[in-house]
């Protein structure tokens, strides 16, 4: 009887000559389910040409985006954590620094340099999560510090690009400390006169948002970013009422006033490079 046999047509390919498609050529968009080569999301800045949905990336791409030809001078970069309260947990502290710079090949959670953008300096401070979700410790702390001192010295703008958990709970005290001492590096910014933009992307959180990344001369935001300070069930309980939907997302945080603007990472370059012209002229 037919119904029980395969009709063959046209080629066939046995299983030992098939071959398995090489990950990382394609990607997905997570929000509208959009599929394009791995290629051309690149191009479009890692945002989906479709509902124009910003997958997170790091201090490198944002380095690539914002400095004049993409060439930049990467300050302290070997500058590392130590393990002062030799934190252990499931795993010791330091392991999990070492495991972490080994898989992303970061020292620390976050990268500074100087460059110029359409030729006026600017020096960046940019986190990258894939570190310990991009947790604020003694050496982000220093780093930025570090690097505000570079800005006053070069009389350049300064800009920080925000994407944390959090301070890292490791580190206890001594992270708490890094929010109080980068708005005092900040302090001295502001009397010599520079200007502090402070760009909060996917998610900004916790110590980071309680702190300096709420104090830019001018705050902006990529496209529906969580920004916040504790989860929406924390501040629920807190405050015992129900919260609206997307309180917590950039649009709703400059609607009611924390943010200057939000701006699309197409036109990001151009938008930040006009903001520093206007405070400099």
């Amino acid at each position: 009887m037919v119904w029980f046999k395969r009709k063959v047509e046209g080629i066939q390919t046995s299983t030992k000559d098939k071959k398995e498609t090489p990950e990382g050529l394609w990607y997905k968009c997570p929000k509208c389910q959009t599929v394009v080569t791995t290629e051309d999301h690149i191009l479009n800045f890692f945002v989906c040409e479709r509902c124009s949905f910003h997958e997170r990336i790091g201090s490198e791409e944002y380095f690539q985006l914002f400095f004049d030809n993409a060439e930049y001078k990467e300050l302290n970069k070997k500058m590392k954590s130590g393990d002062p309260l030799e934190f252990e947990d499931t795993k010791k502290y330091v392991d999990r620094i070492k495991q972490t710079q080994k898989k992303t090949g970061l020292t620390d959670a976050i990268r500074t340099a100087h460059g110029k953008i359409d030729g006026e300096d600017l020096v960046i401070a940019a986190m990258d999560f894939s570190f310990i979700g991009g947790s604020l410790g003694s050496v982000m702390g220093e780093k930025i510090a570090r690097a505000i001192d570079v800005a006053i010295k070069k009389k350049a703008s300064f800009m920080i690009i925000s994407k944390s958990g959090g301070a890292r709970m490791m580190e206890a005290g001594l992270s708490l400390m890094q929010m109080a001492k980068v708005s005092a590096k900040l302090n001295q910014l502001s009397q010599a006169k520079l200007p502090y933009i402070s760009f909060l992307t996917d998610p900004t959180t916790g110590g980071v948002t309680a702190s300096f990344a709420m104090l830019g001369d001018i705050n902006i935001a990529e496209p529906e970013a969580l920004i916040a300070f504790a989860g929406p069930r924390v501040v629920k309980e807190t405050i015992g009422r129900e919260l609206p939907s997307g309180f917590q997302r950039s649009e709703f945080v400059l609607e009611h006033g924390f943010l200057d603007y939000i701006v699309d990472r197409h036109h990001l370059r151009e938008e930040v490079s006009k903001s520093v012209r206007m405070f400099r002229n």
